[in-house]
């Protein structure tokens, strides 16, 4: 019974003082740069928003904030870096929906556990697609365009880039009960060209790039893909008010350390991005994209990522969706 005791005891006295230590490195952290993953090519979005979201964060620490870019694999690269980089708040990532929630229903073996390999610590914004299609379909509506699809099963199509892209098509197929073809691109450029150009009907595309030719009229704009309409096209329904029940498909940046990393450092960290993403710079920065500033605490940014794994989940299953 000592014996147990004395165990007890120095398992209890190991917590305290690796709970200590812990502390006391988070006390003075920073002590040297931190590395901010990105998990995609140089200027896209999600670079965009790294870059604008370091460069205050490295104000705010003392430290330089280094942007290290690692794409490809649909970010599963920079994902698995990210994941097996050390506990001790050096290495973050600006994880998106594809890294954390979409990889893990289109790939039976990510080489990363989007839940168990990391420690979420704020969501930083969120973004809409917009429903897009070319002038030469006749249709004025979501519920216009629901209707021609049913009456011409897969005359259609529609054209993706990426895998949220591609999904967000195959979203509103479920719930509107169409059929269309998907003619996938390996590029948002290529796709927007043929769009223009009329060789594909429609698409679910990021609204930056496309909003000059929907106010050009080369496009025409049917609806957000957010919960609630956009403050960049605040006219435009979204597709629930337009007819498509239980329809949502936005975007979103999600900054990530690897798990186990201090729950001081992570405090620190949220604390910090709070802070930040009040700047009037940061909110113009992101809107830009199309983004809308948001901030979370780290157990709402970790449900969220949950409950985006299970919702994209069910909807490979009912599509039978493959990666592009």
């Amino acid at each position: 019974m000592r014996l147990r005791f004395r165990f007890v005891a120095l398992v209890a006295t190991t917590f305290a003082v690796v709970a200590a230590a812990g502390w006391a490195r988070a006390q003075d952290y920073p002590l040297k740069p931190v590395r901010l993953i990105v998990p995609f090519p140089p200027g896209g979005g999600t670079d965009i928003v790294a870059r604008i979201v370091g460069k205050r964060l490295h104000e705010r620490l003392g430290q330089p904030v280094v942007i290290d870019n690692r794409g490809g694999g649909d970010g599963m690269i920079g994902a698995e870096a990210a994941a097996k980089a050390g506990p001790d708040g050096y290495t973050l990532i600006l994880g998106t929906n594809t890294t954390h929630a979409v990889n893990a229903a289109l790939y039976p073996k990510l080489p990363y556990d989007p839940v168990r390999d990391f420690t979420p610590i704020t969501m930083v914004g969120t973004y809409a697609f917009v429903l897009v299609v070319h002038p030469s379909v006749p249709a004025k509506s979501v519920k216009d365009l629901i209707a021609l699809a049913r009456a011409k099963p897969r005359a259609l199509n529609y054209a993706s880039s990426g895998s949220i892209s591609h999904l967000a098509g195959e979203l509103f197929k479920t719930l509107a009960r169409v059929d269309m073809v998907r003619i996938p691109y390996k590029g948002g450029g290529p796709l927007i060209t043929d769009l223009l150009g009329g060789h594909v009907d429609l698409s679910f595309v990021a609204m930056p790039p496309v909003l000059p030719y929907v106010k050009s009229a080369r496009l025409r704009a049917l609806a957000v893909t957010s919960s609630k309409r956009s403050p960049l096209v605040p006219k435009l329904p979204t597709m629930l008010e337009a007819g498509v029940p239980g329809y949502e498909a936005s975007s979103w940046y999600l900054l990530l350390a690897p798990a186990r990393t201090p729950q001081a450092i992570v405090a620190r960290l949220n604390q910090e991005i709070a802070s930040i993403m009040q700047l009037a710079d940061v909110h113009a920065g992101l809107s830009s994209q199309g983004a809308e500033p948001l901030t979370t605490s780290p157990e709402e940014a970790a449900a969220h990522i949950r409950s985006e794994i299970a919702k994209w989940a069910k909807v490979v299953q009912v599509a039978g969706a493959r990666p592009e």
